[in-house]
């Protein structure tokens, strides 16, 4: 099955919306939970994805991705943003140890939609190959694909990533703070790693790792999974 742009554009429309919307709502959600309430007071803890879509990231550099993709026979990585949801770390409680908490909250918050899409695999193949049981297989897909992307990209420990932030909080405080101070190179570096390439070698074993773990999770046979996968990106 080779699916048109139209086609790939419905189905990742919904999961890539979500996927970088929840993950900055959960954020936000966390770092009110530990004491910081800026996000809360801006409105931003909400599942409204209109209060985080960033017309760019969220829409015109997966939309271009996509084209791409389609365009030169796939195997490109699928991401883009929302906007930032705003955290004062200094209001949190325990600044230091609180901030791996807020920080895992979004790649945390996708590796539950990325099962909640293996589940949606599921109960589209319990309703068939007719009018909702193949495009719910096919959106589950691409939410599970996506989801799992994220969380990788997130992961990456480099700040202002989410991983970065992580082990801001996890070294000692020397360390932290030198290591913090590559924040404002950091979207550099990671483009640098981008068009190098090696971006893709540390991400791609991460990303199939996540996948066999959501099929497990979910129930589903990986090769099922994989193949899927395969078919939304074709």
């Amino acid at each position: 099955m080779e699916l048109s742009l139209i086609q790939k554009i419905t189905i990742f429309a919904l999961p890539v919306i979500f996927a970088i919307t929840l993950h900055e709502a959960a954020h936000g959600y966390v770092a009110r939970y530990f004491g910081d309430t800026t996000a809360a007071a801006l409105g931003r803890i909400t599942l409204n994805p209109l209060k985080h879509i960033d017309p760019v990231g969220t829409i015109l550099v997966p939309l271009a991705i996509l084209i791409a993709s389609k365009l030169l026979g796939g195997g490109m990585i699928l991401f883009g943003w929302a906007k930032p949801v705003p955290v004062n770390f200094g209001q949190l409680r325990r600044p230091k140890q609180d901030m791996l908490w807020v920080a895992a909250a979004g790649p945390g918050m996708n590796f539950v939609m990325a099962v909640f899409w293996g589940l949606m695999i599921q109960l589209g193949h319990a309703l068939g190959s007719g009018f909702a049981g193949t495009p719910l297989m096919l959106m589950g897909a691409a939410g599970v694909f996506i989801n799992v992307i994220l969380m990788a990209l997130n992961l990456i420990p480099l700040p202002p990533l989410d991983g970065g932030r992580i082990a801001v909080s996890l070294l000692p405080v020397k360390q932290a703070i030198q290591f913090s101070r590559l924040e404002p190179y950091g979207l550099f570096i990671l483009l640098g790693l981008l068009f190098t390439g090696i971006l893709g070698i540390i991400l791609w074993p991460l990303i199939a790792l996540f996948i066999s773990l959501i099929a497990l999770v979910t129930g589903l046979e990986s090769a099922q999974l994989i193949g899927l996968i395969q078919v939304v990106l074709s």
